[in-house]
């Protein structure tokens, strides 16, 4: 095992920066799954295929990843981690307090592969635009899958929690951003209703545990304090329609924000917004390709 993460610079100090093995290791326990070019287009982009697939063999080798093939593809390969791999990045420093969340088979990954795949493009587009811009937004930046409660015992789990870092002149901005990623697979009312959702975490405030139960005083406040110091955006990125239909599914977002009192409330204290993920990919999420959702023109996500 201690091959596959040796480096060591010109001395004897051991290399601050990971090598790709374990890099590769990182992201797919971050995300769940990754083909290799998205594997190579956030870890190595300028660099050879090869430079990913190589080590991915090497893992695969060592009983630590394994791969599904992606139907109509060219035989695509979309790489996971084993049971093995999924218990050795749990002590990942980026990874601890993680669910590993092991797929046991490629039968298990054809089943997650077309969402999990998706919402790996969408932070591709990130990542893409982040370095253009020269802004900081890492393969580690992005947490799919991340739950939070709400009252009676529910939770909302969003589609990913977005770390970035605007870097201007003389100031960087931390902007953080819960993204829903959208592939028709869902009826409108149902996607709309999400904001219900993100209106309801925005609004909850425990109840505090009586004496005798209570083991430390609560923190007042809104729950999501716990983890945020401002509530995050609320981002849509939809795919998987035509134009027609994907702008019928934000204007329903837009409705459900005119209708809903609660969501109404939360769109005129946290700015949330929709995109087409083709266009993300095509123009970048700093373009003017996002819908405010409490209306407005199209802007960039760091303006809404």
């Amino acid at each position: 095992m201690t091959t596959a993460f040796e480096t060591l610079s010109s001395g004897r100090t051991p290399s601050p920066v990971e090598p790709l093995p374990h890099q590769l290791l990182a992201v797919l326990g971050q995300h769940r799954m990754a083909t290799t070019g998205q594997l190579h287009d956030l870890l190595r982009p300028d660099a050879a295929r090869q430079t990913v697939s190589t080590p991915l063999n090497k893992l695969r080798r060592k009983g630590l990843v394994d791969y599904a093939v992606l139907p109509q593809s060219n035989r695509s390969r979309a790489w996971y981690l084993t049971g093995e791999g999924a218990r050795l990045v749990r002590d990942f420093p980026a990874l601890r307090g993680r669910p590993p969340y092991p797929i046991t088979s490629a039968t298990a990954a054809s089943l997650k592969t077309p969402h999990t795949l998706t919402v790996v493009r969408t932070h591709l587009a990130f990542v893409t635009d982040a370095r253009r811009r020269g802004d900081e937004h890492g393969h580690l930046d992005w947490t799919p899958e991340v739950s939070h409660p709400l009252s009676d015992g529910e939770k909302i789990i969003t589609d990913a929690v977005m770390h970035y870092t605007l870097i201007g002149d003389d100031q960087r901005t931390k902007l953080r951003a819960f993204v829903e990623v959208d592939r028709t697979t869902m009826s409108s009312e149902r996607l709309a209703s999400k904001l219900i959702e993100y209106a309801r975490l925005w609004s909850y405030e425990p109840q505090p545990a009586s004496r005798s139960r209570a083991r430390q005083p609560a923190v007042p406040g809104a729950v999501w304090l716990r983890w945020y110091p401002v509530f995050p955006r609320v981002l849509f990125a939809l795919t998987g329609a035509s134009r027609y239909v994907l702008d019928n599914r934000i204007s329903d977002l837009q409705a459900m924000v005119a209708q809903h009192p609660l969501v109404g409330t939360l769109a005129r204290q946290v700015p949330m917004g929709a995109a087409v993920l083709e266009d993300l990919e095509d123009k970048g999420p700093t373009r003017n390709v996002w819908v405010p959702l409490a209306g407005g023109k199209p802007r960039p996500w760091t303006e809404l």
